[in-house]
């Protein structure tokens, strides 16, 4: 009996895990796995190729000319024209005429502000990231600054230092006197007596000749 309960009990065991398998596989099968990075799907437009570097610096200097006196007076002097010969021309050469409220006109400027303003924006935001640059650039060059000027800082505190402890010409001379001044009263110096027995007769100062009076 026990080896029967035994056999029946390892079946089941089978059976739960043949089940599990199963369930684990479906799962599997019906959603993509986290653990697989996914494949990259084909666009049905091709993305165009656009140099954004370039583009960027095209948006620079149109903002650039658009913020320069020359835009204004060529974009003042275009106007003009084009409202002169459309209010003073005969009619049928007018191609915006003034009862149309000279609607080519308007959709032209609309046309300009609407491609101006995100070029400006462009052009804003490429300035920004320079800015930032710059700036990150300044704060790095001023910590240098000032972790080389705490060094020398520490250097010239630790020569002060040193210097303190140094002895002076002066400082020297005094103790080399007072040491001599000591040796003397105890008389470890000799004095020039004993040294020299016979000492140097001083030289008789030869009288100057006179000069004959006149």
């Amino acid at each position: 009996m026990s080896e029967r309960a035994d056999r029946g009990e390892r079946t089941d065991r089978a059976d739960r895990n043949e089940r599990r398998e199963a369930r684990g596989s479906a799962r599997r099968d019906s959603g993509p796995r986290l653990d697989q990075p996914r494949e990259q799907r084909k666009r049905l437009l091709p993305r165009p190729g656009v140099d954004t570097e370039r583009f960027g610096v095209l948006s620079e200097q149109f903002a650039r000319f658009m913020g320069t006196p020359t835009f204004l007076i060529y974009m003042t002097v275009f106007v003009a024209l084009w409202l002169a010969w459309n209010t003073f021309m005969p009619a049928a050469a007018q191609f915006d005429p003034r009862a149309l409220n000279y609607t080519l006109l308007t959709l032209i400027l609309s046309l300009q502000a609407s491609y101006a303003a995100p070029l400006i924006l462009l052009a804003q935001n490429r300035q920004d990231d320079r800015d930032r640059v710059a700036l990150e650039q300044d704060r790095s060059r001023d910590e240098r600054n000032l972790a080389d000027t705490e060094f020398l800082t520490r250097e010239v505190a630790s020569l002060r230092l040193a210097l303190r402890d140094t002895a002076t010409r002066d400082f020297v001379r005094s103790e080399l006197r007072n040491l001599l001044e000591e040796m003397e009263e105890r008389g470890m110096l000799a004095t020039p007596s004993e040294d020299d027995p016979k000492p140097r007769k001083k030289k008789d100062k030869q009288p100057k000749p006179e000069t004959p009076k006149a």
